[in-house]
């Protein structure tokens, strides 16, 4: 595709890398390929109003990409970019946030991309704390290839690859970020805009690897896939929005909340001698990952709302912050290598 030279400046010929930028610099020429009424559209407008809003400049952004139907993202990003094989994208930033850690590098995934073919290659950015960006496009479904279930796609579900059902058990994606040590961990939905824009905004602001799963509607192969938690008429009821500090408070009435009874959540409603200081309150820089994952489980059990927003964000060393140094020690210790020095340098095999 176009735009491969990463650190070669952009041709843009309007100046605005000196102006302000605008949300629409950020849109390149190319048509946008989605279904019409494909949760894309709004996720793509959310991402350049984002990089807008915190004065991202365009020559110092890369978007990476796997293969699926979010995957097409590089092309419609005014950016540089590299569409590549499926899976890989994890890989293929890591490279470059290596070499280049002054870029500003995302990866675009999905749902089969990202825990299907690529589930080895995302566990291990997540664990190194690689300085990137994962964006996470979760329908249920494997959209580009028509419809075949996927990874996250519940027991039961009907496709053409499960005609008398699906019998694997699903992945849940904040779980599996979570487990594998993802710094920053969070859930936004692609219809709910200004909170997806602050979610985005909060990972681009994160130093390590930023995890965002993106609740994404496909309409054509698995239409309201999300609608039990986030149709207009339930959300307020099914949806907790996480605030760190805050006590963990959902409902139309702002009436119910979460309340450890022991070492287990409940459900509890607000009223008779019960108050807002009574319940759970969000700690999102919690050293200890077990309450990001007790929240990442909560929409599995009846009753319980799903979280969406920052279930964690704990700062640690990054992975080319300590390649960076690893490398100055052996440079002190060693002097500057030469390759051809090293090829040269006799038989390596040591056999005990």
């Amino acid at each position: 595709m176009a735009n491969l030279k990463i650190g070669v400046p952009l041709s843009m010929g309007d100046g605005v890398e000196n102006d302000v930028i605008k949300a629409k610099d950020f849109a390149s020429d190319q048509v946008v390929r989605w279904c019409p009424g494909c949760g894309d559209y709004a996720i793509l407008k959310a991402v350049q109003k984002t990089l807008a809003d915190v004065g991202a400049r365009r020559s110092d952004t890369v978007f990476i990409s796997g293969i699926g139907c979010s995957s097409r993202f590089p092309y419609y990003m005014s950016t540089y970019g590299f569409h590549t094989i499926h899976g890989r994208a994890p890989a293929v930033a890591t490279g470059l946030k290596l070499t280049r850690p002054d870029l500003d590098v995302w990866v675009i995934t999905g749902d089969g991309d990202g825990l299907s073919i690529g589930g080895n290659h995302l566990i291990h950015i997540l664990r190194r704390n690689v300085g990137v960006k994962i964006l996470l496009f979760n329908n249920r479904i494997y959209g580009l290839t028509k419809g075949q279930y996927s990874p996250t796609s519940e027991r039961g579900k009907v496709t053409g690859s499960t005609p008398w059902g699906s019998i694997d058990q699903p992945l849940n994606p904040l779980s599996v970020a979570v487990g594998c040590e993802g710094s920053f961990v969070a859930r936004a939905i692609d219809i709910q805009g200004k909170h997806l824009q602050a979610t985005m905004a909060r990972a681009h602001a994160f130093s390590g690897t930023a995890f965002v799963e993106l609740w994404q509607n496909c309409n054509i192969f698995n239409d309201q896939t999300f609608a039990e938690d986030v149709a207009k008429e339930v959300a307020s009821d099914r949806l907790l929005t996480l605030e760190h500090g805050q006590p963990m408070i959902f409902g139309k009435e702002r009436d119910k909340g979460i309340r450890m009874d022991g070492a287990s959540p409940r459900v509890v409603t607000i009223g008779n001698g019960l108050t807002a200081d009574d319940l759970l309150v969000h700690d999102e820089q919690a050293q200890d990952a077990s309450l990001a994952f007790m929240l990442s489980r909560f929409e599995l059990n009846p009753g319980f709302p799903a979280p969406i927003g920052v279930l964690r964000a704990v700062e640690r060393p990054t992975y080319e912050m300590d390649l960076a140094h690893q490398l100055l020690e052996a440079d002190s210790k060693k002097g500057p290598g030469e390759l051809d020095s090293l090829l040269q340098s006799g038989d390596v095999w040591r056999v005990t």
